[in-house]
């Protein structure tokens, strides 16, 4: 190990090779979403697709490109979703793995806005030295003219075969560009290449064909079904547009192919945000790595993980920090070479709620983007367990028996498989075309974390856990939870318990991840409202997680830019801590006048007595209870009935003098402000001698007081 990295580093290291000693191969990806926080246009907000997005995604792929020299940008067909017209754009950067360039030819001009100056028959020359470029690398090659975009176009073969350039015998070589086309049901697909003709394009493209305004001719790439095919073609191009001296070139066209040679990585549009397809990584120390990169490159472009709201509010960008497990190749996918590994996970995350909610963004539940099986109905569940009792019945499942098994349950309640907390759509999945099958398992139930290093150690995490149910593949049944889900798993308190648990379990099996990891798991910075002491004891608030209902039907909403909820319900966690050795028996803490039901949790370092509270925080303009107004502020009172004094917390959603903030925090240190300016602790010199209200029945659960109810 090296002994000069920072003590994070070096934690990552050791977990990598804890994971090498045992022959495990583990690839880690992820998808970073980054926003523009200082907007509230629709397209940072919402929509998908902006009139600033790309503008941010190109430079930040031009940062990207500084720390990747020879590495080649790709302007490749994006995603098409049910209900949109044409593709997304995707810009995308391809290169080597081992740092050798890949391409040699003139630069994308990403940060371009007018067109470069062009010599007179730039183009043709160009498009006659590339075919003299393929015909000395032995391939054949033609080229020809057509009526459409790209109206220049070379055809070559790699044998012997008969060579065809004529449209009106072939019409298929007189194709419409793929860009700003849809893309078919079945996928992307190149029938020309399939049959071993590759067809390139060279022409000025305009805003129509979904490339946005371009400052230089794009050469259309063919699909390649092999990457030393890919390379070579990007070899020869850059090495025919540099001799004829042209300024700039723009790749597009059909995505490339990747193994494990190179690393493909793209920016593509997202609700709200920009997101990156991290290439995946072998190790979690690469991860950081090209993740760090990531980062830098974001906050270059104007982006940024987090949002801050009006009030100091601090969320996630809003789009989620995906992480995804696999193997180098889907035949050494640790889900396939392992067929118990799935069932497992499946078990171990049903077990373990703080894999689901401790990390997760502010929308969770059977609504979100990252369900639990068990979040759906009863009926659900139990052929869940039967299904998980089943495989284990099967001495070697196969991947077929592997999907077809457990992909009904890993779904939202539309029938959704992408919006699941375990996503296999690409494990073994026939019916997703040219990516279905890869070996793939991601985890969703995650928001996006602040930094490099939270999401560097959330994959350590995952990693460690699959290495632990590789060596144990044997799982108990899954436990039916009920309404405690969404209870007692709703406060952070006992999330942190849980993950404990998780971390012990690893550590007695010799897949502990470290202090600098564990220190960073257990950062909660996004929950901390609050705090403070009054004689022997703490005071802490802090936000919990809320389950907010869907309205309308889920099926109406499944292919818009966001779903409609009823964000309007919050949950706080309110804890007392001792600070001393009398412990907290005999204190008193109410909510609005009426008494909160502390639980009373042990420690190794004194006791803790904690309740969730649940109200209202404002009315929305449609939703759920219409003749329920708002509920704040909300306000503690601690007392104890042998001390004259008493202490007070009032927490405001807004100023507490009233009234709005003027505009968005301008950092997180603004914020931290007016999250601070909102909690507002007064010290009483005499305590209430009027008793508590008591809280009706209707308003308790065994973990919570809902204020709703009185």
């Amino acid at each position: 190990m090296d002994t000069m990295l920072p003590a994070f580093d070096q934690a990552i290291q050791t977990h990598d090779d804890l994971l090498n000693r045992r022959g495990l191969t583990i690839w880690v990806g992820a998808e970073p979403t980054f926003t523009d926080r200082r907007s509230e246009a629709p397209e940072w907000l919402h929509n998908a697709l902006g009139p600033t997005k790309e503008t941010h995604a190109r430079r930040m792929l031009a940062e990207a490109l500084i720390e990747a020299p020879g590495g080649a940008v790709l302007r490749t067909l994006g995603r098409q979703y049910p209900k949109e017209d044409q593709p997304r754009w995707s810009l995308g950067l391809y290169q080597r793995r081992d740092g050798q360039p890949i391409w040699s030819g003139p630069p994308d001009p990403l940060l371009e806005s007018t067109p470069l100056p062009f010599s007179e028959g730039a183009l043709e020359a160009f498009w006659e030295r590339l075919t003299q470029q393929l015909a000395a690398r032995g391939w054949p090659a033609l080229l020809f003219a057509v009526d459409v975009h790209p109206r220049l176009r070379v055809v070559f073969r790699r044998d012997d075969l008969p060579l065809l350039a004529n449209p009106d015998l072939d019409p298929r070589l007189a194709r419409l560009s793929p860009h700003g086309q849809p893309i078919p049901p079945r996928g992307p697909h190149d029938e020309l290449a399939e049959q071993g003709t590759f067809l390139l394009g060279i022409g000025w493209p305009d805003p129509e064909h979904g490339l946005g305004e371009v400052a230089a001719p794009c050469v259309e790439l063919p699909a390649c079904a092999e990457v030393g095919l890919f390379l070579a073609l990007l070899e020869m191009i850059g090495a025919a547009a540099r001799e004829v001296g042209l300024p700039g070139l723009i790749l597009t066209g059909f995505p490339p192919p990747v193994d494990t040679m190179v690393a493909w990585t793209t920016l593509t549009p997202d609700p709200a945000v920009l997101e990156v397809n991290m290439a995946p990584a072998p190790n979690v120390a690469a991860f950081l790595r090209t993740t760090r990169a990531s980062f830098a490159a974001a906050a270059a472009a104007g982006l940024a993980p987090y949002r801050l709201h009006y009030n100091g509010q601090l969320t996630d960008s809003g789009g989620g920090g995906q992480i995804t497990l696999g193997g180098p190749r889907p035949d050494s996918s640790p889900f396939l070479s392992n067929p118990h590994l799935l069932p497992a996970l499946i078990g171990y995350f049903n077990r373990h709620p703080t894999l689901s909610f401790y990390f997760a963004g502010d929308f969770v539940g059977s609504s979100s983007q990252a369900p639990r099986p068990d979040e759906r109905t009863a009926e659900i569940f139990e052929e869940l367990a039967l299904v998980l009792a089943l495989l284990k019945r099967q001495r070697n499942p196969t991947p077929e028996q592997l999907w077809q098994s457990l992909s009904p349950f890993l779904a939202d309640p539309a029938g959704n498989s992408h919006r699941a907390e375990l996503n296999i759509e690409k494990l073994w999945n026939p019916w997703l075309p040219g990516r279905g099958q890869w070996g793939l398992v991601e985890f969703r139930a995650f928001r996006m974390p602040s930094t490099p290093e939270r999401l560097a150690a959330l994959a350590a995490l995952l990693r460690a856990i699959t290495a632990l149910l590789i060596q144990t593949p044997d799982y108990p049944p899954p436990i039916h939870w009920g309404r405690e889900l969404h209870d007692r798993f709703a406060l952070p308190y006992y999330l942190r318990a849980d993950l404990w648990e998780v971390l012990d379990e690893l550590a007695q099996a010799g897949l502990g991840l470290g202090q600098p990891l564990i220190a960073e798991l257990l950062n909660e910075r996004y929950y901390a409202l609050g705090e403070t002491d009054f004689d022997d004891c703490r005071l802490s608030v802090r936000r919990g997680l809320e389950f907010w209902p869907l309205l309308g039907d889920a099926l109406a909403q499944e292919h818009g830019h966001s779903r409609l909820v009823d964000a309007s319900t919050a949950r706080l966690e309110v804890s007392l801590r001792a600070l001393s050795s009398a412990g907290l028996a005999d204190w008193r803490l109410t909510v609005n006048g009426y008494r909160l039901p502390l639980r009373r949790e042990d420690e190794l370092d004194g006791e803790t007595w904690l309740c969730g509270l649940r109200y209202r925080r404002f009315k929305p303009w449609t939703g759920l209870h219409p003749t329920l107004e708002a509920q704040g502020p909300i306000t503690l009172l601690l007392s104890h009935p042998q001390r004259p004094k008493a202490l007070r917390v009032t927490l405001h959603e807004w100023k507490p003098q009233g009234g709005g903030y003027d505009g968005l925090p301008d950092d997180l240190e603004d914020a931290a402000a007016r999250r601070a300016e909102r909690f507002v602790v007064e010290r009483l010199d005499a305590a209430p001698t009027a008793p508590p209200l008591e809280p009706p029945s209707s308003a308790l659960t065994p973990y919570c007081l809902d204020l709703r109810w009185l």
